[in-house]
């Protein structure tokens, strides 16, 4: 029986924030067949996002906001062993669609271990963490996705259809990691993790974040106009203004009070930025 705890450090709902790299490629992905996106959907989402929340949570320990749960309640023995359920049920039902896409799927699930656990732990690393994170979260996790969707093998991913796509993904990425850090200074502090974010301090968090935000932004809207034309083009742009409006007056505000890098604005942007990704992917997979 799995304790209320341990359903809670899952984080199931946390989980949906990451949907918008399914979702890309999905929006790329030609003729996908319904079994092939539920099943990858299922696999990420259910299984090893929250398989890694799971992990992360168990070897943390927080006592104050994590993403997903503003007060995390106390880690129960059962968390380290559903964490691993999730992990193998995930790579089982992978197995369904391709060996290619269990075998990322279980290295994903080996670097987000190693981000945690006290032996490795990327994660006190500020640059190294950064790039792993952007990396497997971002175009590892795209690649990921198109190969599962499409059926398709690792001949595909340095295509330039695909490899675009896929590093703009983690171009974005990198700029949302530092800010899903900026609360939890103090906790991390008292592990001795020196996170980017701890690292920059708060000032230095948003000018980093907006810096790598104008570098991928300028890069998704070259990208839509050149693969698909101009209506992709201002729909994208229509689709980030809330994102850009709502990440400029955090700014201003925890400018002038540092209190506000908090844990409710932080959620408030990763929602505002998933569900407008989320419409637009959904958008471009029946428009394109």
């Amino acid at each position: 029986m799995i304790s209320k705890s341990t359903l809670l450090h899952l984080r199931i709902p946390f989980s949906f924030f990451l949907m918008p790299v399914f979702l890309f490629a999905l929006g790329i992905s030609i003729n996908p067949s319904g079994y092939r996106i539920v099943l990858t959907f299922i696999v990420l989402h259910l299984f090893i996002y929250p398989a890694s929340n799971a992990y992360n949570s168990y070897f943390d320990k927080d006592e104050e906001s994590i993403g997903g749960l503003k007060h995390p309640p106390a880690v129960e023995r059962d968390l380290y062993a559903t964490s691993l359920v999730f992990d193998g049920a995930g790579i089982l039902l992978a197995l369904c669609i391709s060996r290619q896409f269990a075998v990322m799927v279980f290295i994903y699930g080996l670097i987000s271990k190693a981000y945690s656990h006290p032996s490795i732990r990327i994660k006190k690393y500020p640059w190294l963490s950064w790039l792993i994170a952007g990396f497997f979260q971002g175009l590892f996790t795209f690649w990921m996705c198109y190969m599962a969707l499409n059926h398709r093998g690792f001949d595909v991913i340095l295509q330039a259809d695909i490899f675009i796509p896929a590093v703009l993904t983690t171009l974005i990425l990198m700029g949302f990691y530092p800010l899903t850090q900026i609360y939890q200074h103090k906790e991390d502090k008292k592990r001795g993790d020196l996170t980017l974010s701890c690292l920059l301090g708060i000032r230095g968090t948003f000018v980093f974040s907006a810096a790598v935000f104008l570098i991928a932004l300028p890069g998704f809207l070259v990208y839509f106009k050149w693969y698909f034309g101009w209506q992709l083009f201002y729909l994208f742009l229509l689709s980030i203004i809330p994102v850009l409006a709502f990440f400029s007056r955090w700014f201003l505000k925890a400018i002038n009070n540092p209190a506000k890098a908090d844990y409710s604005h932080t959620m408030r942007l990763s929602m505002i930025s998933s569900l407008s990704l989320s419409t637009f992917f959904i958008l471009l997979y029946f428009v394109k």
